[in-house]
């Protein structure tokens, strides 16, 4: 019998890879890259070190944070993180000043111990200042290397799942001859928390609404405000907050399809992280909306996630809304809280004029009717501040491309 067919050998080759990673993938701590928003590392470091990841190497980096850990700390990332894109595990850094060196130090990389032979990859490749600065020739020579070694084990260490998942994603990043490679840990965007499916009007990423809520310091113990909910964002993250919810718990990551992967460990991450989870008995969350269609959309979603007891739904006009008819309906009192804005700007606003009336009127019911409350407020242009008749902190944020001010204070 040819060696190669003999299904004693296989199984030895198998065995072989299983120690293999192991050794190599399991026991050893790796070095991650958690990438954020820009403006936002800080706000990312400060959140790896509440979450209980060991994380005492953690630095701020451009883009992110990078940190050391074993694989448990990163699947523990990427389930609780709120405030993070994208999670990378480094593969390794060499340098390679010429398509031969590149070649030798490829033959080194054990692909097999991190991709399975099923997977699609996909490669993001940039070079700067560098002498090799052809991306589809490098790209080029890294696939050709990862058909060379992808592991023989295929799914069996990882989901068992009938049809493939997402494709993996390696990032190489090269600089003045130094090559950095990584693997994404994550596959979608952290921002998709798998929560709902549906978009709005001028929507702000899962990521983004985050990061204000901790930058206006929420409090899940108070009432919150969404009256201009439109997809229900805000709303959405504070619950799953006021809940202490994971921001990756209904949703898939990448890693679930590396070799490396186990169920068990992973079912005891989540069965642990459970644990924790705190319903809420009454409504602490108030989202609004002209819109019927988008407060229709968001019901349905608050139903089907069991977010009930904690947000509270409807149609209404937010010049319309007092806080005491909010306590009315839901027998919490809601005397002062965090009141979140986000109204319709860039071309939906319309012209700086209409923006300013729209701020101004804002600002009149705000003055009016919550005295004493805490506001978050997103504007499209900074020179807006100055129609705030209460003293504010800003804070420059990029929004799907836009520059955007959120101004945060309280009312006078």
């Amino acid at each position: 019998m040819d060696p190669i067919q003999n299904p004693e050998n296989h199984n030895i080759e198998n065995q072989n890879l299983e120690k293999r990673i192991k050794r190599h993938v399991i026991a050893k701590p790796h070095g991650f890259f958690a990438a954020t928003l820009p403006g936002l590392e800080a706000l990312c470091l400060d959140e790896l070190k509440r979450t209980g990841i060991p994380a005492t190497d953690a630095v701020v980096a451009t883009g992110g944070i990078e940190f050391t850990g074993r694989l448990h700390d990163l699947y523990l990332a990427n389930l609780t993180l709120r405030t993070t894109n994208r999670l990378l595990m480094r593969l390794g850094t060499f340098t390679a000043a010429n398509f031969r060196q590149l070649e030798k130090k490829l033959d080194q990389v054990p692909w097999e111990l991190f991709v399975t032979p099923e997977a699609t990859c996909m490669l993001n490749v940039t070079s700067k200042q560098s002498r090799l600065i052809h991306t589809k020739a490098i790209e080029e020579r890294f696939k050709n290397s990862m058909a060379r070694k992808k592991s023989p084990i295929g799914g069996s260490a990882g989901r068992n799942r009938e049809t493939s998942g997402p494709a993996q994603q390696i990032f190489v990043r090269v600089h003045n001859d130094r090559f950095t490679v990584s693997m994404d840990s994550s596959g979608d965007l952290l921002h998709k928390r798998g929560v709902k499916t549906h978009g709005g009007r001028a929507p702000v990423r899962e990521t983004m609404a985050a990061a204000i809520l901790m930058l206006a310091g929420y409090d899940p113990a108070a009432p919150l405000i969404d009256p201009m909910c439109g997809s229900g964002t805000f709303s959405l993250e504070a619950a799953m907050m006021a809940e202490n919810i994971p921001a990756g718990w209904f949703r898939d990551f990448a890693f679930m399809d590396w070799p490396a992967f186990k169920a068990k460990q992973w079912q005891h991450i989540r069965q642990v992280a459970e644990k924790s989870i705190i319903p809420v008995k009454h409504p602490v969350i108030f989202a609004s909306d002209t819109d019927a269609a988008a407060v229709q959309k968001l019901a349905e979603t608050v139903h089907v996630r069991h977010l009930s007891t904690t947000i509270r739904v409807g149609e209404m006009d937010f010049f319309a809304l007092r806080p005491r008819d909010l306590s009315a309906s839901s027998g919490v009192s809601a005397k002062t809280g965090l009141i979140v804005l986000n109204p319709p700007y860039g071309r939906r606003l319309g012209s700086r004029k209409v923006a300013e009336t729209t701020v101004g009127r804002i600002c009149a019911k705000l003055t009016s009717d919550f005295k004493g409350w805490k506001v978050a407020l997103l504007l499209p242009d900074k020179h807006l501040l100055a129609a705030i008749p209460f003293n504010t902190v800003s804070r420059d944020l990029n929004h799907g491309g836009l520059k955007i001010t959120l101004a945060i204070g309280r009312v006078l």
